[in-house]
């Protein structure tokens, strides 16, 4: 079993260690296991360690760090493979590590608060590069947010003691004192206290005191389920790098609107307002051209029993094309639209006609070859054929449905 250095000093940042075990997993990945190790191995939410290993004639940067009954550290390897006894350099990656442990102190300062001023539950929390998450059962609004960040960072500015302990018999004392309810011990157990705010079982590495947190930040919050709600906060430096990215996106959002005073919302429900009136001239336009289009086509059409069929090769998009002859069989009693592109074939019909195009549609690709489907009233689909031969083929497949004889 590997010696846990980083829960006898989690601020251990470089140490030597002897190899006890080497898998070569191909294209250059290695596990390597130690006798003992500075390295947190992912769990409880907090993501594992990164960092170095060395040794005289190679290189491994550890990418992911996973207990499995022993603890094995991943990593690209360069130059040879690292043998059995030989020693070897630990280097962590103190940056990650260290916010990974503001975060986690963090998360322990704000489910206290929230547990304190509102009896609301943590029942998940992870750590990720970003941001951390943290979901708890009950109801939630921004003034309640507001008011548990103030708290929290309260207890921050206060530099308050974080303390750990090892316990392989839980006190009832401690018991009656945890956040977290712990059914059992069947070995050891780390309870870390912050003083009388919290204190909980976690498995996790922590700060010294609340003051190295800088400060918490709640970024977001939403519903996950009728009672259960996500919390999405930073702390640290990884706050700073929060805010900046959105304060920056905030000005250069702004800098793009025609009016760039601010507030933002009131510029975006100008501009949205701008956006709705473009979109219904548009849709005007749109209609128009339909109008004209289907007066140009109709007064083509050809006579097929008591029918006006009308046939086009067409090149706007799918989407467009569906819209239009939705319109145009609407519009025009007796109508049947033959739609074809080098992408589509579209049928439609008018609902007083007494003939399937999802049939029809079904003839055609049985003929040339395809996929598709639908509806009595709208088939649609993919033809193995030039637009004009899906044309021929499905006018012809047309008057044997409607029961006229072949031209």
């Amino acid at each position: 079993m590997s010696e846990r250095l980083y829960y006898s000093d989690p601020y251990l940042r470089e140490t030597t260690a002897r190899v006890v075990g080497v898998r070569d997993l191909g294209n250059g990945l290695v596990e390597v296991l130690l006798d003992r190790t500075i390295f947190y191995p992912e769990g409880g939410g907090q993501p594992s360690d990164r960092g170095l290993i060395e040794g005289d004639g190679f290189t491994i940067e550890v990418t992911t760090v996973k207990e499995m009954e022993e603890i094995w550290h991943r990593g690209v390897i360069k130059g040879r493979l690292p043998e059995r006894g030989e020693e070897v350099k630990l280097k962590l990656d103190w940056d990650w590590r260290y916010e990974n442990m503001k975060n986690h102190t963090g998360q322990h300062i704000l489910s206290a608060v929230l547990k304190r001023l509102y009896d609301l539950d943590t029942t998940g929390f992870q750590i990720f590069e970003h941001y951390n998450k943290i979901e708890v059962n009950g109801e939630l609004d921004w003034e309640m947010i507001t008011r548990a960040e103030v708290e929290a960072n309260r207890i921050v500015s206060e530099g308050v003691p974080v303390t750990i302990e090892e316990f392989k018999y839980l006190p009832d004392d401690i018991v009656k004192t945890l956040r977290k309810h712990v059914s059992k011990v069947t070995d050891r157990i780390r309870i870390v206290s912050i003083s009388d705010i919290d204190r909980t079982p976690c498995g996790g590495t922590h700060v010294k005191n609340t003051s190295e947190i800088g400060f918490i930040k709640v970024l977001r919050f939403y519903r996950k389920s009728k009672n259960l709600w996500r919390i999405e906060f930073v702390a640290g430096n990884r706050a700073l790098r929060a805010l900046n990215e959105l304060l920056a996106d905030y000005w250069k959002a702004l800098d793009e609107m025609p009016n760039k005073n601010r507030p933002l919302l009131e510029r975006v429900v100008e501009l949205k307002s701008e956006v709705e009136s473009l979109e219904k001239n548009i849709d005007e336009l749109r209609h128009e051209l339909w109008r004209w289009k289907g007066l140009a086509l109709i007064n083509r059409a050809e006579e097929m029993g008591h029918y006006n069929v009308v046939s086009l090769v067409e090149r706007w998009p799918m989407k467009d094309a569906q819209a239009f002859a939705v319109n145009f069989v609407k519009e025009n009693p007796g109508s049947i639209l033959l739609l074809a592109s080098k992408r589509y074939v579209l049928f439609a019909k008018n609902e007083e006609v007494e003939v399937s195009m999802k049939e029809l549609l079904a003839k055609v690709i049985e003929e040339l070859g395809g996929k598709g489907g639908g509806t009595d009233n709208l088939a649609r689909g993919k033809v193995e054929a030039e637009p004009e031969d899906v044309l021929d083929v499905a006018k012809e497949k047309l008057r044997e449905l409607i029961g006229l004889p072949k031209d």
